[in-house]
């Protein structure tokens, strides 16, 4: 009996005082409430609040002056599946949630592995590619205005200078061309932040895996197929998710270069929500297709933030 080993009670005391401690670490809910209640009472006022006030509006006709509102149940909703003009606002929402998603990404990805594997002057480069990011959208609006202008744009005076005088046109006056010539300004606008943070998913990928492949005989693309891509998996699917969700809502670069035109041949959900509202005083019907994008932007959301979990498991 003498040679078996007595238990040592002192570490059952030591699991004892790391549970206490851990206890005594806690955060007292009446301090985590002080906390958040701030920023959840923002929230509910300038979100949840306003975005209830839609739902309910888009069950009613009103013409936003009346002092009186009629319930109309769903008849808005009705309304739209009819509605011409609304679905050939959705044919240039998906136009745009396409080009607008995948261009963006296409040429941020390859530049942010550029800047990654060392060139010369990367932070002045991801400055300037990141500039036109931090501009109001009313400013690159104008400034692509003044570039496409028929007249005295500089797009014009290059395509004359080398030749190309025929392709000359005004580009946002022809209906054919006129959404692609303002999807390229947004796509100019919005590439930069997809660089800075593909570089700053890069940073955090083991430059050994990719001296690994490098040694096993892999390739340029091989390395960002394999290596590269798998490492910043849940950037790209958080770039993906606010670039497509945010294509549904795109509105104020459309309307500071073309209203909406020429005719209707740039008008988004978004911009058609506002005619309706403010342009035509259909404040229930423009509450109704405002509901609608809320809607699609909050599905694409969560499918596209259940993805990315699953990855993660």
């Amino acid at each position: 009996m003498s040679g078996l080993a007595a238990p040592v009670p002192v570490e059952r005391t030591g699991r004892r005082s790391r549970t206490r401690a851990g206890r005594r670490r806690r955060t007292p809910w009446p301090l985590v409430a002080l906390f958040v209640l701030p920023s959840l009472a923002l929230y509910a006022l300038f979100m949840i609040l306003p975005f209830v006030g839609t739902l309910q509006l888009s069950l009613q006709a009103w013409d936003g002056f009346a002092p009186e509102r009629t319930f109309v149940g769903f008849g808005n909703y009705i309304a739209l599946l009819n509605d011409g003009a609304f679905w050939k606002s959705v044919s240039h929402i998906l136009i745009w949630a396409v080009v607008g998603t995948v261009a963006p990404i296409a040429i941020a990805l390859p530049l942010s592995i550029l800047l990654w594997s060392g060139v010369r002057g990367r932070l002045a480069f991801r400055a300037i590619y990141f500039l036109p990011v931090i501009l109001p959208a009313v400013v690159i609006g104008l400034v692509w205005g003044w570039i496409y202008n028929p007249l005295f744009g500089a797009l014009n005076a290059i395509l004359e200078g080398v030749g190309l005088g025929d392709l000359a046109r005004g580009w946002l006056g022809d209906p054919g061309i006129a959404l692609y010539a303002v999807l390229v300004a947004a796509v100019w606008s919005y590439f930069g932040f997809c660089v800075v943070m593909f570089l700053a998913g890069l940073q955090g990928i083991d430059t050994n895996l990719v001296d690994a492949a490098k040694v096993d005989g892999a390739n340029a693309w091989q390395r960002a197929r394999h290596v590269l891509l798998p490492g910043i998996a849940p950037v790209f699917t958080f770039v993906l998710t606010i670039t497509l969700v945010g294509a549904f809502s795109v509105f104020d670069i459309v309307y500071v270069m073309t209203r909406g035109g020429p005719g209707t041949a740039t008008e988004t959900m978004a911009g058609y929500a506002y005619k309706m509202a403010f342009g035509r005083n259909y404040a229930g019907y423009g509450a109704a297709v405002s509901a609608v994008i809320a809607m699609v932007s909050l599905v694409l959301a969560v499918i596209l933030l259940r993805y990315r979990e699953r990855e993660r498991r």
